[in-house]
């Protein structure tokens, strides 16, 4: 299936080749910056029935268009960025469904279990995505955090997965070496996703086709599902159609009803 997102920016909405996101600004690399407001987006989103899009946070200054995109599609997006206990509450009062976290899980490079079984305790297991971005390193796949900086020494394997499971309703992964170069989708990782995830999950980075959705579909077993940001038309791209997106959507819910 496809899921939408907004990646807000300084408060805009863009497209963002992921390894650039370091904190330095001459390194940064976008492809694209909308002219138009997050709640437009969510708006569509919701006008199309596209429910679990991710709305992340990338840095400060982008809480004001969050809240509007929450609040254009209540309860149809999940929110992301800089999200911890002190905070998650408010989130979901925002209107969001799910709050999505990565680092404050993660301390030092280590998965922080107290603060994990802490934070799902106090929000509720089914309002917990777990964003277990990564990287490729010596022939593994480890979590990253810090904007897919720095790399935790959580590797991603099926013990991992099934442990986190018992805390969180939903994974989101970006896979972070490919992510806003839409030179195609990591095939392994979403693969071995397939075989090992057994909560939701939704897999972002590199697709650059609508045959990725049917590539997707097929490669991760019917159980991952995927997100396409810099190829989609609505930002800038020219490999999808969002119609097309929403089209395949509504084609494999009527398949599955049927079977």
């Amino acid at each position: 299936m496809f899921r939408p997102c907004i990646d807000l920016h300084e408060g805009k909405v863009k497209q963002i080749v992921g390894g650039t996101l370091t904190g330095d600004a001459a390194a940064l690399r976008t492809n694209f910056v909308s002219g138009r407001p997050a709640a437009w987006y969510a708006e569509l989103y919701r006008r199309d029935g596209l429910r679990g899009g991710h709305v992340i946070m990338l840095g400060p200054g982008n809480e004001g268009a969050a809240r509007e995109a929450l609040a254009a599609f209540p309860g149809g997006l999940q929110a992301g960025g800089g999200i911890g206990l002190e905070n998650a509450a408010a989130w979901l009062d925002a209107g969001a469904s799910h709050v999505i976290v990565t680092s404050w899980v993660f301390r030092e490079g280590q998965l922080d279990w107290d603060r994990l079984r802490q934070l799902s305790g106090a929000i509720g297991k089914r309002r917990l995505a777990l964003d277990l971005s990564c990287r490729k390193r010596e022939g593994a796949y480890w979590v990253v955090t810090d904007r897919w900086q720095k790399f935790t020494e959580t590797r991603m394997e099926p013990e991992t997965l099934s442990r986190l499971e018992k805390w969180c309703d939903e994974f989101l992964v970006h896979a972070a070496d490919v992510e806003g170069l839409c030179r195609g989708v990591d095939l392994e990782l979403v693969e071995k996703l397939g075989r090992w995830a057994g909560v939701p999950t939704t897999y972002a980075g590199g697709a650059n086709n609508l045959r990725d959705l049917d590539e997707v579909t097929r490669v991760g077993g019917g159980k991952i599902d995927l997100t396409i940001g810099s190829a989609l038309d609505i930002f800038g791209g020219h490999g999808v159609r969002y119609e097309d997106a929403v089209a395949f959507n509504r084609k494999l819910e009527k398949e599955r009803k049927m079977k």
